[in-house]
């Protein structure tokens, strides 16, 4: 069977932390070899499968997982603690390092579950914050790491400098109300028409079907607590991945980050016409292109 013909099976699982449910949600073409692991993070304001694996009639490359595991990768989302379909009864607004436990119990489900051993891992804007700290954590799980939407001290940054003067209302409440007039806003506050306006739409509905709340807490890391990831401390291949138009972080502020990352097979993708949520822009064939090209490199034969 070819990559493009293959059947993609959807399936879905469970874990605990403790007490926490998580859900976790499979796609993989069960008749092709395995090139891969791949975790897909989400951020701030939805659950993974709205990210991830969203279908749009008409558009068979909408969902992210579909489209790798169309490429022979195994690949997984989770929905971290107070998101989606995952536990929200605790009293804790979900911040940066408790999206980090949410997927050490998510990898420990799947080693346990798949035997797999090492995960390609992306994470888009605070997904990607709890992706680097998981892997600051257990750099052992990591092959490839992917940081698309990425924000190191947020300087510079004009959606934090915004987002900044609602602190109080953040650390005053575990959660934050959203709608689609939010969802709207995400591809409207740096750069508008950068997406399609049926795509925002399908975004919105699958968003609000699952949430009409989310946790406060990686809004309060990132205006109150930044820098939450030390990249001398991420010693795996990293990618980052920064759309043009992109005002969750400077240019800059990126580039310090990626100076200081000690690895040596690390990359610098700067997407033409993208501004915040890549995978949902006109563009985003670009971002699935540089995903799969870093996912995809080939190991060094030499090393010094």
């Amino acid at each position: 069977m070819d990559q493009a013909g293959a059947l993609i099976v959807g399936q879905e699982h469970w874990t605990h932390k403790g007490d926490v449910k998580l859900f976790l949600w499979e796609k993989r073409a069960s008749a092709l070899p395995c090139r891969g692991t791949i975790i897909f993070v989400h951020g701030s304001s939805m659950a993974s499968t709205p990210a991830f694996d969203l279908p749009l009639p008409g558009n068979p490359d909408a969902s992210l997982m579909e489209w790798f595991a169309h490429r022979g990768f195994d690949t997984w989302c989770v929905d971290l603690e107070g998101y989606g379909r995952s536990s929200k009864h605790r009293d804790i607004n979900c911040d940066i390092a408790n999206g980090a436990d949410d997927l050490a119990a998510a990898t420990d489900y799947i080693r346990q579950t798949r035997g797999t051993q090492k995960f390609l891992m992306y994470g888009s804007s605070s997904g990607g914050l709890r992706a680097a700290k998981f892997a600051e954590r257990h750099p052992g799980r990591v092959s490839r790491l992917a940081l698309d939407a990425f924000v190191w001290t947020g300087r510079g940054s004009p959606t934090l400098a915004a987002r900044t003067k609602k602190l109080p209302q953040w650390l005053a409440a575990n959660r934050r109300k959203i709608d689609r007039a939010f969802v709207q806003s995400i591809f409207t506050r740096d750069h508008g028409g950068g997406a399609e306006q049926s795509v925002i739409d399908a975004y919105a509905d699958a968003i609000l079907a699952l949430d009409d709340s989310v946790p406060t807490g990686t809004y309060v890391d990132m205006c109150s607590k930044l820098p939450v990831v030390d990249p001398a401390k991420l010693d795996v291949p990293v990618l980052i991945m920064r759309g043009e138009f992109d005002g969750i972080a400077s240019t800059e502020d990126l580039l310090d980050f990626y100076a200081r990352l000690p690895h040596p097979d690390k990359q610098f993708a700067l997407m033409p016409g993208i501004a915040h949520n890549s995978t949902k822009q006109i563009n985003y064939r670009i971002a699935y292109h540089i995903l799969l090209s870093f996912f995809t490199q080939p190991e060094p034969i030499y090393r010094s």
